[in-house]
């Protein structure tokens, strides 16, 4: 008879341990609805952030019509697999991104206010000060549950120092997360070290030496998973295999781009491990991501995809200029055209990332139905830099705590804190204000 398994679980090797995805042996598991009293068996509810900087050419990210019915915008059609799992919320505000006397730097506040509703202190010295971020709220309260209490990633690296907005310090243009008002946590943009925090157990040295050896963190783990697999049954087995087989192909693209020259930036080259290749960098980080979720190795993660401001040219995509420089358009027909092509280029990599969730079963749905991913940007029209009616969609079920698949139009000025404050409620992390919010948010269940 197969046995039964704490979802807890962690094969283990030689310095290395690998926690397990939700299985059959671990009993069933069941989505909740707000409201409702939580089944003993729930499956955890999981949020993440996706930043995009320098707004949107908002003319072709604005569906036409509020409801279930509306078309998809020309940016928002890669998403037409996962149309019934999001929702476009439209009509939200980051008040604290405007200069309220601060001068310029539009685009250090808008990443520096958006996850924490807070004014970011302009300085480009050490005395930097925003506010404790959303996610970090999170973190702290239910960040004992899993072994990481939050993973911060990225794909471009940031200064913690120095100038780079109008006086604002870099670290208000590159990091999201904040763990109090003046503790910003630096994200990780190299897939190789986040691969390693999630699945290693051995201190730095011993990890050099099996790099050496060429080993995969699945072989340390062998003869574990050997004797967990006659345990199973069929199901489960198959299961694994999948698992397993989506590590090693991580690890594996990781090798890859090891091995290959390293990308040339500005600052000069990027560190080993990272791939030359955009797309490829976006997406081994959201298969991270999707693995560290499935695992429940955290229920708690932002993802800064490029930093706010940046100038990063996408000539792949037939975009050699910068994006920053592009955001200014001015009107100009070509310019706002070329932003629409890195605007519907970052959403495709979020419809990879959503696709990938949504394929991953557990328990009564799938990893999908039990987070809740935002994705969007504390700027509307980059050319404006307005701050208010931000493209954002919200994606998954949240454990039966949303009702996706529709246009929400909000009222003006509605703060986008009352969106945080209400998904720190689905996360069962009670809180009465966040930053500037007044109070929660309506519609998110229809």
């Amino acid at each position: 008879m197969p046995v039964s398994l704490s979802r807890r679980t962690v094969i283990r090797g030689l310095g290395a341990g690998i926690a397990l995805p939700w299985l059959e042996a671990m009993g069933p598991l069941t989505a909740w609805a707000d409201g409702a009293t939580k089944p003993e068996q729930a499956a955890p509810n999981r949020m993440a952030f996706l930043y995009v900087p320098n707004g949107k050419n908002m003319a072709d990210w604005t569906p036409a019509s509020e409801g279930t019915s509306y078309e998809l915008p020309h940016i928002l059609k890669p998403l037409e697999a996962v149309r019934s799992k999001f929702s476009v919320l439209t009509g939200l505000t980051a008040d604290k991104a405007r200069a309220h006397g601060d001068g310029g730097g539009d685009h250090a506040r808008a990443l520096g206010a958006f996850l924490t509703g807070a004014q970011p202190r302009k300085t480009d010295g050490t005395d930097i000060k925003a506010g404790t971020s959303v996610d970090q709220v999170a973190a702290a309260r239910i960040g004992d549950k899993t072994r990481l209490p939050s993973l911060e990633i990225g794909t471009e690296a940031g200064a913690m120092a120095g100038n780079c907005d109008s006086g604002y310090s870099c670290v208000y243009s590159s990091t999201m997360a904040w763990r109090s008002a003046t503790q910003p946590l630096p994200k990780e943009v190299n897939p190789k070290l986040v691969f390693e925090r999630l699945f290693s157990s051995v201190p730095d040295a011993d990890r050099i030496k099996r790099d050496v050896r060429r080993k995969s963190v699945l072989d340390f783990v062998r003869e574990d998973s050997k004797d967990l697999s006659g345990k199973l049954g069929v199901n489960d087995v198959r299961k694994l295999d999948e698992y397993f087989s989506s590590v090693r192909d991580i690890e594996l693209r990781i090798e890859r781009a090891a091995k290959l020259p390293p990308a040339k930036t500005p600052e000069g080259p990027k560190p080993t491990g990272i791939p030359g290749d955009f797309q490829e960098h976006i997406r081994l980080m959201c298969d991270l991501l999707v693995l560290a979720f499935q695992t429940d190795s955290t229920r708690v993660s932002t993802f800064v995809l490029a930093n706010e401001g940046s100038n990063k040219p996408y000539p792949f995509i037939n975009v050699p200029e910068g994006h920053h420089d592009l955001s200014h358009h001015g009107n100009d027909e070509a310019k706002k055209g070329k932003i629409r092509d890195i605007n519907t280029f970052h959403v495709k990599q979020l419809a990879y990332l959503l696709e990938k969730l949504d394929s991953v079963k557990e328990g009564d749905g799938t990893l999908l139905d039990h987070c809740m991913i935002v994705y969007g940007s504390g700027n509307s029209d980059g050319n404006a830099h307005n701050h208010d009616n931000l493209p954002l969609v919200l994606a998954g079920g949240g454990c039966g705590t949303l009702k996706p698949g529709r246009h929400v139009i909000y009222p003006k000025e509605t703060p986008l804190n009352n969106l945080w404050v209400s998904m720190l409620n689905r996360m069962e992390v009670n809180l009465d204000r966040l930053g500037d919010s007044t109070g929660t948010l309506s519609g998110l269940k229809g």
